[in-house]
């Protein structure tokens, strides 16, 4: 009875479907107050209703019975985060992350990919924020744990773009693209930041790389016509 419950809590947690969710939820906590994952979705729901110091203490709660549940951990940082509380938001999660460590080590093999998903959560909420360096950190780390280098790699050039530091940016992604140097997506990047940086040469080399691996690129073809043009257009990836 108890586990056909929370699977059916589950489902309509999942589906959004809230009105059922939280009543089911609360059933659950008076009959096993030690779940953590009922009080992280029944945060969450307090979360979206605009109900943050409800969610904030449920969270908790949820962080009282397991430290190292990290979406948990997650979900309170964003909470915190909304209410500029950004500090104190960071320390959860990391304070979170260190007891995890200590507790899993190596012994899980998806552990570092986890680990490296919540710092990217972190750097979505931070960038979201226009907290560029804050968002630089987060997926600096992340990007040393997991093997989605090529990807973390765009999101750093792009928060180095944004911090009005766009010579950083093409130092990265040229250092990327000699490790990937048939990653197109780094070199469109490229050349959109070369663009923009009125480095017309350099970006129309880009855009005609990306189309020797890709001769039919519909934006890399776009982009070359641009660059070709001189045009005075600030160009979007």
């Amino acid at each position: 009875m108890f586990d056909d419950m929370i699977d059916e809590a589950k489902k309509a947690f999942i589906d959004g479907n809230y009105k059922v969710a939280e009543p089911l939820l609360n059933q659950l906590i008076l009959q096993s107050a030690r779940n953590p994952e009922i009080y992280q979705m029944l945060a969450t729901i307090f979360y979206d209703k605009g109900q943050f110091n409800k969610a904030i203490r449920t969270f908790k709660r949820a962080l009282e019975i397991d430290p190292t549940y990290t979406d948990a951990s997650v979900g309170l940082s964003i909470i915190l985060n909304d209410l500029g509380r950004y500090e104190e938001g960071k320390k959860i999660f990391e304070d979170a992350k260190s007891l995890l460590d200590r507790k899993q080590g190596k012994l899980d093999p998806h552990f570092e990919e986890r680990i490296a998903a919540k710092h990217e959560e972190l750097a979505d909420l931070y960038f979201q924020c226009k907290r560029y360096p804050e968002s630089l950190e987060q997926l600096t780390k992340a990007q040393k744990l997991s093997s989605r280098k090529t990807d973390l790699s765009l999101r750093i050039a792009e928060c180095f773009v944004q911090m009005g530091e766009p010579e950083k940016a093409v130092r990265d992604l040229i250092s990327l693209l000699r490790d990937y140097p048939g990653f197109a997506p780094a070199r469109l990047k490229l050349g959109i930041i070369q663009y923009n940086m009125n480095n017309l040469a350099e970006a129309t080399e880009q855009f005609e790389n990306v189309l020797v691996l890709d001769p039919h690129h519909s934006e890399a073809k776009r982009l070359l016509r641009m660059a070709q043009a001189a045009g005075i257009t600030t160009l979007q990836l």
